[in-house]
């Protein structure tokens, strides 16, 4: 019989849960599993809408207070799938949603998802080659984004509807009028198609453990497990109402942690959604106040921010809070310090999770005698996992570091269109392979310290070295070029471009920095160029990015 082990933690030792086995190197959540829907024939769209609940206002534009109510929000799915297929989108389509955060996210979302059809979310910042690259990639038939961006995907021959900002002002527009026409429900209803649980329902992009970014293909039973697994569940451990609670909505619903929450999640506990355009500091204050915020999920650098908000409010300001998560990047000891001295009745926890893995991973859970705030949480529900020696490739037991693994429902279905990377990353009994490293406690919490993989984690936002090395290195005086993330006291990881001139040029970081900030989003941008004679690499030619950063690190001595 197999051997296992278990926290001495009197409160986990009450729950007779076994968390590790010594002989396999398995790694168990402490948490009860969780039952997950058998049949195969269901889609997350109608899993969503099956969960009852006494839930009021579902979406508030935080600028304006104009809301969509819990009563509308599926009538409003329907109608803007009727349409949709009235424009001959059907089942396997691919449309693209180049979309900032709004109330109207989640309805789009739910719309293509409930046809059968294959939604891929990007950022609305995106250059014009960026958004060419991800739509040729997918195939995209079809496109919404806002109407400064139309005349990007026109030049590009997709069919595309302008959305509204201000859903309180813009409904009489001339140019939101093929919008407002998909809400109104003058469409003849649709026959729904058969929708399976391992068909795909979303393209994300990610540039998983390494390299260029690829597209992460998830299923309706992926997104299922994220609302059970990562939402619902977490709901399920605390004692007030779900449906009482009021969660601000500043992260990126393009981004799979603001996905699962506000598209998905919450809306299958009646939970009301604040929805923020874009972070602003001052409004973030405001808003918390304004709507009586009771949840905010964020990255470390909006906790910074509300850190230091805290400091110039007074009475009963900011007092509505509960509890604050943090994901998407590790939080230093000094940000959540600081935030805990600022907010000592707010529950700080921290999660993790991947694109990879439809955000589901884990979450921080503080008990009255447990707080571990600088742990990423325990296991979620029906994941395990294992941390490898990353040299030898032999499991390791709580305590010592390795490169995490983890396996569990939420795990996608493969990168699009890549096999080989799809291999490198999922082995064939469905480890994935995080490319972080990390630890685990006595009491089974997670620790990350590191991670293996190149990518650069500025603002919660993944940044692919490899994309920025290939439009750098077709400028004519560049002759070689590396991109690596180095740690900012404010902005967390800031990415770095190493650069070797041609002979004889006179190109300067200035011109550097200019040159790719033309081709990129905004938050892709080099914030620092060295210029050097070489670039450090491997026998295989890998570039030996560590070198980099330890030369960084040795000239600020």
């Amino acid at each position: 019989m197999e051997k296992v082990c278990f926290s001495e933690t009197s409160e986990q030792q009450q729950q007779a849960t076994f968390w590790y086995s010594p002989e396999t190197g398995v790694y168990y959540s402490k948490h009860p599993s969780v039952r997950l829907p058998t049949e195969s024939v269901l889609d997350v769209v109608s899993f969503l809408f099956s969960h009852q609940h006494n839930g009021v206002s579902a979406l508030v534009d935080s600028s304006s207070g104009y809301s969509i109510s819990y009563s509308e929000l599926f009538p409003l799915v329907k109608s803007v799938a009727c349409g949709l297929h009235h424009m001959g989108i059907s089942q396997g389509d691919v449309v693209l949603l180049l979309l900032p955060n709004s109330i109207y996210f989640p309805v789009l979302f739910l719309a293509v998802l409930y046809l059968g059809a294959i939604v891929t979310p990007m950022n609305p910042l995106s250059s014009l080659s960026e958004i060419k690259k991800q739509a040729s990639d997918c195939n995209v038939r079809f496109a919404f984004t806002l109407y400064e961006n139309v005349g990007k995907l026109k030049v590009l021959g997709t069919p595309v509807i302008a959305v509204p900002q201000n859903p309180a002002t813009d409904s009489n527009q001339v140019r939101f009028s093929a919008f407002y026409k998909l809400l109104s429900g003058n469409f003849d209803l649709v026959r729904k198609p058969v929708i399976r649980q391992q068909d795909t329902a979303a393209i994300l992009y990610s540039s998983g453990t390494t390299g260029a970014s690829k597209g992460v293909v998830l299923t309706h039973r992926n997104f299922i497990a994220a609302i059970e697994l990562f939402v619902r569940f977490e709901a399920s451990q605390y004692e007030y109402l779900s449906s009482e609670n009021v969660y601000l909505a500043v992260l990126p619903m393009f981004h799979i942690y603001g996905l699962s929450l506000f598209a998905l999640g919450l809306l299958s506990l009646g939970t009301s959604i604040v929805v923020m355009k874009k972070f602003d500091a001052s409004e973030m204050l405001k808003a918390i106040d304004r709507y009586r915020i009771t949840h905010f999920p964020t990255v470390p650098p909006i906790l910074v921010a509300l850190t230091r908000g805290a400091k110039g409010v007074c009475g009963n300001s900011l007092k509505s809070l509960k509890q604050v998560s943090s994901g998407a990047a590790p939080s230093s000891r000094k940000i959540i310090e600081d935030f805990v001295e600022a907010f000592p009745d707010v529950d700080l926890i921290q999660g993790y999770g991947m694109t990879e893995s439809t955000a589901v991973g884990t979450r921080g859970f503080n008990t009255p005698t447990i707080h571990k705030y600088l742990s990423i949480g325990l296991l979620a529900p029906n994941v395990q996992a294992k941390v490898i020696d990353w040299v030898n490739g032999s499991v390791v037991p709580p305590g010592s570091t390795g490169e995490l693994w983890l396996r569990g429902p939420g795990t996608m279905k493969e990168y699009l269109n890549n096999p080989e990377a799809t291999m490198s990353t999922i082995d064939n009994e469905g480890w994935l392979r995080t490319g972080d490293i990390a630890y685990f406690d006595e009491d089974g919490y997670l620790y990350i310290v590191d991670r293996l993989k190149e990518i650069i984690k500025y603002k919660g936002f993944q940044i692919a070295p490899a994309d920025l090395e290939s439009v750098l290195i077709a400028h004519p005086e560049i002759l070689d070029v590396a991109v690596t993330g180095v740690m900012d006291k404010k902005l967390g990881e800031i990415p770095v471009a190493f650069v070797v001139r041609s002979d004889g040029s006179s190109l300067t970081e200035a011109a550097v920095i200019d040159y790719l900030a033309q081709q990129v989003a905004p938050y892709k941008k080099v914030r620092r160029v060295v210029f050097t004679q070489s670039i450090p690499k491997s026998a295989a030619g890998k570039i030996l990015r560590r070198e980099l950063k330890n030369s960084l690190a040795a000239s600020r001595l």
